[in-house]
């Protein structure tokens, strides 16, 4: 799953990988983002489509139907096979799909030895290239919150060998595959192929044990991602 990464470029950044700068009509510059440490329930800059081109906006990270609204936490992840079928997020497919520029996540492992320690990693892409998880949101433009609004990072299964991290983890697209999957043009059957079948092999990722202190919410340096020692952390 993904419950914790990092955004800390600029947006010129992510969105010269994405090869979308012409695109984007709700104005932009490249001063550092500088978050290491996003957690669910925050507002996060995520990139979607208008009538007239791309906008950024910043959206909660976490969503609900209006007739779920309560009586659970809003989820902030949902399955690559289910997301297009089921009844949850009906409101979302296949309009809502969003891209979240991100430059890796975190994940944490249980210790062998004693199951109530854990071990975070931080996993990015080999290149340290930008990220584009794909995400389906509600998001209404500007940066005043609007009541109901919010996104979900679309999960895939994790092929054995990343690390025993977690059976699930973001549906990363490379760039071509990302513009694909924001464009309101193409249909929702081959955006839901290209979902099932072009997330990004482990192949492309490298990861790393880095400091406990991730897992405090209030810790957001960029120490955060510097790899450690795991086997000498308090």
């Amino acid at each position: 799953m993904c419950g914790r990464f990092a955004q800390y470029q600029g947006l010129a950044d992510y969105l010269r990988e994405l090869n979308a700068e012409q695109d984007v009509i709700s104005g932009y510059d490249n001063l550092p983002i500088g978050r290491y440490n996003v957690a669910p329930g925050s507002r996060v800059l995520i990139l979607h489509r208008v009538d007239d081109g791309l906008r950024v906006d910043p959206c909660h990270w976490g969503w609900a139907p209006f007739w779920a609204t309560g009586k659970r936490p809003a989820p902030i992840n949902a399955r690559v096979e289910t997301v297009t079928t089921g009844k949850f997020f009906k409101a979302l497919w296949p309009q809502g799909r969003a891209l979240v520029m991100a430059d890796g996540w975190y994940e944490w492992v249980a210790d062998p030895h004693d199951a109530k320690r854990k071990q975070p990693y931080y996993i990015r892409l080999k290149s340290q290239a930008p990220m584009f998880m794909a995400a389906l949101a509600e998001v209404h433009s500007g940066m005043a919150p609007n009541e109901g609004d919010g996104f979900v990072i679309i999960t895939a299964a994790s092929d054995e060998g990343m690390v025993d991290i977690h059976d699930r983890r973001p549906l990363v697209l490379e760039p071509a595959d990302a513009r694909i999957w924001i464009d309101a043009d193409v249909p929702a059957e081959e955006a839901e192929r290209l979902a099932r079948e072009r997330c990004l092999p482990v192949e492309a990722f490298e990861w790393f044990p880095v400091s406990k202190a991730v897992g405090n919410v209030r810790n957001d340096g960029a120490e955060l991602i510097v790899m450690q020692d795991a086997e000498h952390q308090p």
